[in-house]
């Protein structure tokens, strides 16, 4: 089941919460919505991998726990509060890695494929201290980066 609420306000902002489950078509169509198209496969691609560790690693999978997610934009500013029902998380190294560096890549097999992931999409990563919620920023009309997929 997923419950959406959405505040008719000036700003686009809102909440979905959704059992824990690997379904997560509808939950990202609806998380996508106002992304503009340029950026869609890639924050699409970085959000599934949150929500993946979200319900996977936190939740364990749970159908009793459930996943809320946040999120609003501001001006430029796209972001995405992830947070899960889990004993949390503490990344074991920082994957804020250059993503024009091609040396960068070795890295992965030491933080895991979905943290360099999301650092690599995401302009901001960040744990709160019980490691149970993820706050993520993508800056969209950044000139210096251009999308990784097209």
């Amino acid at each position: 089941m997923i419950a959406i609420s959405l505040r008719p306000t000036g700003r686009k902002w809102g909440t979905v919460s959704f059992a824990s489950t690997l379904h997560l078509c509808p939950v990202l169509d609806l998380l996508m919505k106002d992304v503009p198209a340029r950026w869609r496969a890639e924050v699409r691609l970085g959000l599934q991998e949150a929500l993946v560790n979200a319900a996977k690693h936190g939740n364990k999978l749970d159908p009793n726990k459930t996943v809320l997610v946040e999120f609003y934009i501001l001006e430029n500013e796209y972001w995405w509060v992830i947070s899960d029902q889990g004993s949390g998380f503490s990344p074991a190294c920082s994957c804020a890695v250059d993503r024009t560096d091609a040396q960068d890549v070795h890295q992965v097999g030491e933080c895991g494929r979905g943290l360099y992931i999301l650092h690599q999409v995401f302009d901001q990563v960040h744990w709160n201290q019980q490691g149970t919620e993820l706050r993520l920023c993508k800056q969209i009309r950044s000139r210096s980066k251009l999308p990784l997929v097209h």
